[in-house]
């Protein structure tokens, strides 16, 4: 069995956004030289997610105010977490959105389901964060 592992990195200079990060996974997939196999995609950070689902604007922009209805910023006095930082709303997101996916490696690809693309999301940005490919197979 081959392993292979990767790392990206990321610095959003904004508190949130979705990144589509699929070309950097399948030139992990292709560089792993894995035909059949599985690749993980984490977040391994607390406050950003990776996710899969459509890459269409309107969709991220759905998310956006979808999350903050849900795990609303402001008042940061809110939330109990807050003890000198304002990130308890992104700790909040992360859990909704996952911490990772799993994707099949068939004949050397990824094997998505139609329209199916790979995101970061950040949810606390201004700081270095990483995302770990890990794939494993024949």
């Amino acid at each position: 069995m081959k392993s292979y592992r990767k790392e990206l990195f990321f610095n959003v200079p904004a508190r949130r956004a979705f990144i589509n990060i699929t070309k950097e996974v399948e030139d992990a997939v292709e560089k792993s030289k894995v035909r059949e196999g599985i690749c993980l995609v984490n977040a391994m950070h607390i406050t950003a997610s990776v996710f899969i689902n459509d890459d269409e604007q309107g969709l991220h922009n759905d998310y956006e105010k979808w999350l903050e209805k849900l795990a609303p910023h402001e008042p940061v006095s809110r939330y109990q977490h807050n003890n000198g930082e304002d990130n308890a709303d992104a700790h909040l997101k992360r859990q909704v959105m996952g911490r990772e996916v799993v994707v099949a490696i068939t004949d050397g690809h990824l094997d998505f389901g139609p329209w199916e693309q790979i995101f970061y999301g950040e949810f606390d940005g201004r700081r270095k964060k990483r995302v770990l490919i890990k794939i494993i197979g024949e």
